[in-house]
């Protein structure tokens, strides 16, 4: 009699799979990571749709998975790209980061920052419980508005372990709304006579993306972009204590990230502080930090391919408008508060 395959719950529980096993799927993802990183280099991508390489990887999966069945081949590669490769990339985001940046944009703008960012949290969540949209998609959707994005949602992910389409409709959202923001930011700066830095400010504690935020930086002027690009590292240094936090909360309330997913500090969150203090003292030289930070880029469009196979756009639709709606209120909060503490506190530089 032959051997039983292995059990749901052993999928359930983690077991590993062979390295044999996990390789179609792997090649896979890492062909739609390659697909979308260079979709996202075309000039008329970068420079005029402002897309990232993230969404252009998890739209191709998406694609896949709603056109032609994925083979059960391949469900062992994908499932470590959503997980192991997507912690892995989520830690190498530290090489983003320097410390001695934050602290030249001066106190009064890192306390904009904060401030947003932890009361959009607050609020965020608040509103997606009051308009009724799952939990652990509200988490994400709170997340990924209040402090980066893309890269928030797969950092908290990794904790809150959503449902399959929780990432890509948190996604989808961010990048709509960002993308809107991009348009809509410099009309404002002109017609609210906001000064540069008063701008460059709003604009990095309140745009998700940094793609948008550079954006629409340069929408203004280099001088708001750079200050903008500043502040939204700012809000990316914000990560790892938010999912910390999660992951905490969570496992308190012994719900999915209990004891048996969640360590009391995940690996690739230590991870993302040692290589922010590297990247912070300098000891790489520009070209292999510029090199290390692609290569992350790479790892990150990786994993969302995962994420995008295990996704149709059924599973889209299924989710309806109240995301679309609490994403919306995320963002007109984190922008009214964050353009009011900028002129109250920034208004003179």
């Amino acid at each position: 009699m032959a051997s039983p395959g292995p059990s749901a719950g052993s999928v359930a529980r983690g077991a590993p799979d062979p390295i044999g096993a996990v390789v179609p799927g792997l090649l896979l993802c890492a062909l739609l990571a390659s697909a979308g990183f260079a979709l996202a280099e075309l000039g008329w991508v970068k420079d005029t749709l402002h897309v990232s390489a993230l969404l252009l990887v998890i739209l191709l999966g998406i694609a896949w998975k709603s056109l032609a069945p994925v083979p059960a081949a391949l469900l062992p590669g994908i499932r470590m790209a959503q997980r192991p490769v997507l912690r892995w990339a989520v830690a190498g985001l530290g090489f983003r980061l320097s410390i001695g940046e934050l602290w030249r944009i001066g106190a009064p703008a890192l306390v904009v920052v904060t401030v947003s960012t932890f009361a959009t949290l607050a609020f965020g969540w608040w509103i997606a419980r009051r308009l009724g949209v799952a939990e652990k998609l509200g988490l994400l959707l709170g997340v990924g508005s209040a402090i980066c994005g893309a890269s928030a949602v797969v950092a908290a992910d990794s904790v809150v372990q959503g449902e399959k389409q929780d990432a890509p409709v948190a996604l989808g959202v961010i990048t709509l709304l960002g993308t809107i923001g991009i348009v809509v930011y410099p009309l404002l700066a002109h017609a609210l006579g906001m000064r540069d830095f008063v701008y460059g400010v709003w604009d990095g504690a309140s745009l998700h993306e940094m793609a948008q935020v550079v954006a629409a930086g340069f929408g203004v002027s280099d001088e708001a972009a750079r200050v903008a690009t500043v502040v939204k590292l700012a809000r990316i240094a914000l990560l790892a204590p938010v999912v910390l936090y999660l992951g905490w909360s969570l496992r308190h309330a012994h719900r999915a990230a209990g004891k048996a997913h969640v360590a009391p500090v995940p690996w690739f969150l230590a991870l993302f502080v040692v290589f922010a203090v590297v990247n912070s003292l300098g000891w790489l030289p520009k070209g292999a930090l510029d090199l290390v930070r692609r290569a992350d880029l790479w790892l990150l469009c990786v994993g969302m391919a995962g994420v995008g196979l295990q996704t149709g756009f059924s599973d889209l639709r299924a989710a309806g408008l109240r995301p679309v709606a609490a994403g919306v209120a995320m963002w007109v909060f984190l922008a009214a508060l964050s353009y009011t503490l900028a002129r109250w506190l920034c208004g003179r530089a």
